[in-house]
């Protein structure tokens, strides 16, 4: 008889294991200090208002999937992933890939005004010296 495990045992094994009391504590304890975190940047105006939805939502995000595990859970199956860190570091991916995407449309609309910008004052210093020379002559 073959004891022999195939990977859809395997990933079964990963994913029916449950963490540790300590990791959830440490998982709910790290999300409430984001969403805390996030206020106190907003509160100091540190953190544009613009981007507290943003964070806010993955604050809560974090602290409703540290809560509630078995959600976690589900999106791990869902994803295909073999354990919830693995799925948890994948979202993380996404979303630094999203906020990159986001800083780079940011900082090509501020290039093309500040070249826009750079031209007009050109131009303006072009006719104030033009102004300047007619009034010396």
């Amino acid at each position: 008889m073959s004891s022999s495990m195939t990977s859809a045992d395997l990933r079964e094994i990963f994913l029916s294991a449950q963490e540790s009391d300590l990791t959830r504590l440490m998982a709910v304890f790290f999300s409430f200090l984001l969403v805390v975190t996030v206020l106190w940047l907003v509160r100091r105006r540190a953190l544009q208002e613009e981007y507290t939805p943003i964070w806010m939502g993955v604050a809560l995000a974090l602290l409703i999937l540290s809560l509630r595990s078995d959600w976690l859970h589900a999106i791990t199956r869902a994803m295909g992933a073999w354990t919830t860190s693995s799925a948890l570091f994948f979202l993380g991916e996404l979303f630094l890939v999203a906020i990159c995407l986001n800083y780079a449309v940011r900082l090509s609309r501020a290039s093309l005004r500040l070249k826009n910008l750079a031209q007009e004052v050109a131009l303006l210093r072009a006719q104030m010296e033009r102004l300047e020379a007619r009034g010396e002559s």
